[in-house]
């Protein structure tokens, strides 16, 4: 049987080059093994405010972006969350099913909580909501960051339980941590994720960046103050963040982009690191302009939310069942 991947990005911010590396970029070279489930998770998204105009336009924004980088609509299911009502159903489900404890727990809450005087009750119960995302498609694989293993732990458990409690319902989907390049660190701190959320714009490049845009940011990326160029992630973490950020956009090896600029200063390094990462990015920007202005997106969507729906429909007729739902 093939095997099913589910994985989802959400639409707030512009989508950095570590979303990108770190993930929309495995992503495509997952279609081409396995039956993919890509989704918009617009509804995580609500966990925090938005402006509902924006919210609309950035959920288009995402999905011609993972059309550009090479989604192929005929081999993967491209989606957004709020267009198959199972996942707030399920959502609900496992809420009641998971412990107020095993949420609490989440580093991802406090991370987000931290500092604000009062936090939406949908960011505690997020997890849960993952869940069902990930549930819902009988996902066998799901590809995440480090960052987000915890969650999918706590999917696990709540499908083990479920399963337990009710009977074989469930999948149990194994945690595909992304390979390398899943964590691209901040330009201005090494010590950072590259994240669309750091105030700083200059700390990220954006997959849209205008190219003198781009130059800009890596002529100013942090270094350190010995002007070697070597791989060393722990006593040279900006400077090792640049040539994983070189290596994953040129497909060459760390060890070969070090060798190339042996005896170089970071004067060199960093102006054709700028030119790599304008090579890489420009026939995807075009890409993405035309599929956004195409007004195909709209009809994309629509096909894979139908799929999206059928799948999830068979899901939810045996939790309905096993739960003792419904009429």
């Amino acid at each position: 049987m093939t095997s099913r991947v589910f994985s989802g990005i959400q639409p707030t911010g512009q989508i950095t080059l570590g979303n990108y590396l770190g993930a929309l970029k495995q992503f495509v070279a997952l279609q081409d093994q396995a039956d993919a489930y890509y989704c918009v998770v617009d509804m995580h998204a609500i966990t925090m405010p938005q402006d509902p105009d924006q919210l609309k336009e950035r959920i288009k924004d995402l999905a011609s972006l993972y059309l550009a980088v090479g989604l192929n609509p005929e081999k993967s299911t491209l989606f957004v969350q709020s267009d198959v009502s199972a996942h707030s159903e399920l959502g609900w489900i496992l809420q009641c099913l998971v412990h107020m404890g095993e949420l609490s727990r989440m580093t991802q809450f406090k991370e987000k909580g931290e500092g604000k005087e009062a936090v939406s009750a949908g960011l505690f119960t997020y997890p849960a909501l993952m869940a069902a995302d990930i549930l819902l498609y009988q996902s066998h694989l799901v590809p995440v960051g480090e960052d987000q293993k915890q969650h999918l732990e706590l999917t696990r458990d709540l499908a083990i339980r479920f399963n337990a409690r009710f009977g074989d319902t469930f999948t149990i989907p194994e945690i595909m941590l992304l390979k390398q390049g899943a964590r691209i660190m901040s330009l201005d701190d090494p010590n950072k994720k590259m994240s669309k959320s750091n105030p700083n714009p200059g700390s990220r490049i954006e997959m849209l960046d205008p190219p003198d845009v781009i130059r800009k940011k890596i002529s100013r990326a942090v270094t350190d103050s010995d002007r070697f160029i070597r791989f060393d992630p722990e006593a040279k973490p900006a400077v090792s963040n640049l040539l994983t950020i070189f290596s994953l956009v040129t497909d060459q090896s760390i060890e070969d982009v070090v060798s190339a600029y042996d005896g170089k200063g970071y004067g060199d390094f960093k102006k054709e690191l700028g030119e790599a990462l304008v090579a890489h990015l420009t026939p995807i920007q075009t890409r993405y302009a035309e599929i956004r202005n195409s007004g195909e997106i709209e009809r994309l969507l629509h096909l894979g939310a139908e799929k999206a729906r059928a799948t999830a429909a068979t899901t939810m007729e045996a939790v309905r069942k096993n739960v003792g739902l419904g009429s």
